[in-house]
């Protein structure tokens, strides 16, 4: 049977192999594990994982953040949410939204949100969010700056 637990700092390493499969531009488990712990985690970052048959490799991860916003109030900003290939189909991801949808109305939040990329090979993340009562309402609008 899968458990779902706080991912805590020190133990990063368990995420890493989702993580990287999600955001390959930080190459190395150690860039992943430093920027998680260095930056993200004083921010308020956390992260949760799905563990059905190791205790030490997470299946499916969620990262997420509670923010406050002129926009949004009090909410759960998801950032990350990656399954392994050879785990995907078992409803991890499914379980770890709704955990977190939890945790907000525990801590009084007026919603959750997320951005996700476009295009057909997010697809199947689109149809994880609509799944659990997500809706499209806005569009993200970015720029990268020379710095």
């Amino acid at each position: 049977m899968a458990q779902i637990r706080q991912i805590i700092k020190g133990d990063t390493a368990q995420a890493v192999e989702a993580m990287l499969l999600l955001r390959p531009r930080w190459r190395t488990a150690d860039a992943v594990i430093d920027f998680i712990d260095t930056k993200l985690r004083p921010t308020g970052y956390r992260l949760v994982g799905v563990f059905e048959h190791s205790a030490g490799v997470a299946e499916s991860i969620i990262g997420f953040r509670e923010l406050w916003s002129t926009a949004h109030g009090h909410y759960m900003y998801i950032d990350d949410v990656s399954t392994l290939e050879t785990a995907r189909g078992n409803g991890f991801a499914d379980e770890l939204i709704r955990w977190v949808i939890a945790d907000a109305k525990r801590r009084q939040c007026d919603g959750v949100h997320l951005d996700s990329g476009v295009g057909s090979d997010r697809a199947a993340a689109h149809r994880l969010y609509v799944r659990n009562h997500m809706r499209i309402s806005a569009h993200h609008f970015s720029l990268e700056v020379d710095s």
